[in-house]
C-alpha cells in the first residue's frame, strides 16, 4: 500500500532546479547580443531565429505526451511559436537564418524529466519581459509580441508553473530527472547558439 506523502520535509524541486541550471543560465544570458546595452532589430531577428531552432522541435517532441506538463494547456509552448513567427514577419524585420543543427528529444521521457525542461521553457519568459521593458522604446515600431507576451505579464504564468511544478515533482527520483531535463534544454538552446548538436 502507498504510504501518505510527507510535503513537509520534501526538497523544493524549483530550488534544486535554479542551482543545477545556474551555471549553464549564465552561460547563456552571457553569449546572447540582445542582452546588449545598443542591441538592435538585427540582434532580436537573429534571437527569434535561434529560439525558434530550439522550441519548434521541442514543441513536436511534447505534442507526443498527453501526460505531465503536456496534460495542462497553459504550458503549450505553440503560442510562444506563433508571437515568433509574427515577429519574423513584421514588415522591415531583417532576415535571419535560424541555426541549422538538428535538435534530437528522447523518444522516451517521463513526466518529471519534461517537468525539467518546461521548467526552462516558462522561465524564459521572464527574461522576455526584462528585455521588453529594457528595448521596446529602442525597437519601436516593432511591436517585440514575443518579449511582450501576455497582456497581463509573465507572474500569472510563472506562479501558476511553479505551483504545478512542485505538485508533480516531489520525491528525490523525480527532482533528479526533473534537474537533468531542465540542464538538457540549456544544453540544447547552449549547442544551437555555439553552432553543436546536443542530444540525449
Amino acid at each position: 500500500m502507498d504510504q501518505p506523502h510527507d510535503t513537509a520535509g520534501a526538497a523544493d524541486p524549483l530550488a534544486a532546479l535554479r542551482a543545477a541550471t545556474g551555471e549553464l543560465h549564465e552561460r547563456l544570458d552571457e553569449g546572447l547580443p540582445i542582452g546588449k546595452p545598443d542591441a538592435s532589430l538585427d540582434d532580436y531577428a537573429a534571437h527569434l531565429a535561434l529560439l525558434r531552432a530550439w522550441l519548434a522541435p521541442l514543441h513536436a517532441w511534447q505534442a507526443g505526451y498527453a501526460d505531465g506538463p503536456q496534460a495542462d494547456a497553459r504550458f503549450d509552448a505553440g503560442a510562444r511559436l506563433a508571437l515568433i513567427d509574427a515577429d519574423l514577419a513584421e514588415p522591415g524585420m531583417p532576415a535571419s537564418a535560424g541555426p541549422g543543427a538538428p535538435q534530437r528529444w528522447p523518444a522516451a521521457a517521463g513526466a518529471a524529466w519534461r517537468w525539467g525542461v518546461a521548467y526552462v521553457v516558462e522561465g524564459s519568459q521572464l527574461g522576455g519581459a526584462v528585455l521588453y521593458g529594457r528595448l521596446h522604446e529602442r525597437l519601436a515600431p516593432h511591436p517585440l509580441r514575443y518579449l511582450r507576451g501576455d497582456a497581463a505579464g509573465p507572474g500569472p504564468r510563472w506562479r501558476a508553473f511553479m505551483q504545478a511544478l512542485r505538485e508533480h515533482v516531489r520525491t528525490p527520483g523525480e527532482i533528479a530527472d526533473a534537474r537533468a531535463g531542465a540542464c538538457a534544454a540549456f544544453e540544447r538552446i547552449l549547442a544551437l547558439r555555439e553552432g553543436g548538436v546536443a542530444d540525449a
